[in-house]
């Protein structure tokens, strides 16, 4: 291949390449960013964390709380995981 086809194939690689990244490349409809989701997991992280830093004496209901917290992060994380499979 002489020097001019090789510039050729180069220039219309990049150019391909160029249109693909501008039209944001292939995504698949259901694999969304989700940012309700996601926003819904950081708030349960940041409630998680203040019932952590909150005084024990709290009748159990803290504790209790915390764990429910846990569960509902790992609710939202499924759901987010489900949606992007289907």
């Amino acid at each position: 291949m002489d020097n001019s086809r090789i510039w050729k194939v180069s220039t219309l690689v990049l150019a391909a390449a160029l249109v693909w990244s501008l039209a944001g490349g292939v995504r698949p409809a259901s694999a969304e960013p989700q940012p309700m989701m996601r926003a819904a997991v950081e708030f349960l992280h940041k409630a998680k964390a203040s019932l952590e830093r909150a005084t024990a004496d709290k009748g159990g209901h803290r504790v209790k709380a915390i764990g429910l917290i846990g569960q509902a992060i790992g609710e939202v994380q499924a759901g987010i995981k489900f949606d992007s499979k289907h």
